[in-house]
């Protein structure tokens, strides 16, 4: 979702409570993982960064954006779409943006630009994408499987464990998978919606604490039964589902760099290292130590966790 000309400047979200303090310095990067036939594949990452206000920018080209640290909303079209690791975001070409932080730590996001040719096949239109209803959306909830391919493949780049081949296979199905998965409820109002944004955003910048339903309700100004039934409908999971769903996101990026799982279990909100490996397990078909054990392996021995299924 990022301009190719210059890396957007992150600030703090108006709307969110965050206590996070100025910073003095800091710390961006935009890395190209793999640059192919296929797409280029961008990895794009910022860690204390300065709450200062975003410039307006823009995307040249059609993106498919994976978040998978931190949080950030991102204001375009008007309206304020919050990216987190529960979302895929579907960038359209030539549309003007501002971001917005709302992790005092940094965020981090997998970005692919599509070959021209790619994209025409994967949507229909290249020069009008919002034929396609998830670029008129702009987001949709990522499910685990998505969500633990897009961390794998990430992984794997950064470790040189895919060769050329395997690399676009795994690009491909990734991107399949993005625009095959689940729609948001075009039935909901605009208001509904942007109450749903508020409560994502609010679990996003407390997904490491105690939350209580009245709480979110309190912050974003609905009922909790209003808000409880709204975002069911909206996102197709519970607000605690979800809540889980952004802590075993986070668990997949730290996973593999984490000597003590116990400590990593209580760190992302867990109750405990049972309570973290069931809900992992569960989500993602393995245990947290089995994932670190294939994440330390080479693309031969990786079975299962190469190439995702559609």
């Amino acid at each position: 979702m990022r301009s190719q000309r210059n890396p957007a400047t992150w600030s703090r979200i108006d709307t969110v409570t965050c206590d996070a303090p100025n910073v003095s310095i800091q710390q961006s990067g935009r890395r190209v993982l793999l640059d192919s036939s296929v797409a280029l594949v961008e990895d794009w990452a910022t860690q204390n960064v300065p709450l200062t206000a975003t410039a307006e920018d823009y995307s040249p080209e059609t993106q498919i954006c994976f978040p998978y640290r931190g949080a950030f909303i991102w204001h375009v079209g008007g309206q304020d779409i919050v990216g987190d690791a529960n979302q895929i975001l579907f960038v359209p070409p030539r549309e003007t943006f501002s971001l917005s932080q709302l992790q005092k730590d940094g965020c981090g996001e997998l970005i692919i630009t599509p070959r021209t040719d790619v994209i025409e096949e994967l949507i229909g239109n290249v020069e009008r994408p919002c034929v396609n209803p998830l670029f008129r959306q702009r987001c949709r909830r990522a499910d685990p499987s998505v969500q633990r391919a897009s961390v794998r493949f990430r992984q794997l780049l950064l470790g040189g464990g895919l060769d050329d081949l395997a690399a676009d296979e795994f690009l491909v199905n990734l991107l399949l998978s993005a625009l095959q998965g689940r729609r948001c409820a075009d039935r909901l109002s605009a208001g509904t919606k942007r109450l749903v944004d508020h409560a994502k955003a609010f679990l996003s910048a407390n997904w490491d604490g105690k939350v209580r339903l009245k709480d979110i309700a309190a912050a974003v100004g609905a009922t909790a039964a209003y808000l409880t039934d709204a975002f069911r409908r909206a996102e197709g999971v519970p607000l605690h589902g979800y809540l889980v769903q952004l802590r075993l996101a986070r668990a997949l990026v730290e996973i593999p760099h984490a000597n003590d799982l116990t400590e990593l279990a209580l760190r992302l909100g867990f109750s405990s290292h049972s309570h973290f490996s069931a809900s992992f397990r569960k989500t993602f078909g393995c245990t947290p130590s089995d994932f670190r054990q294939s994440t330390r392996k080479t693309i031969a021995d990786c079975g299962p966790f190469a190439i995702p299924a559609i």
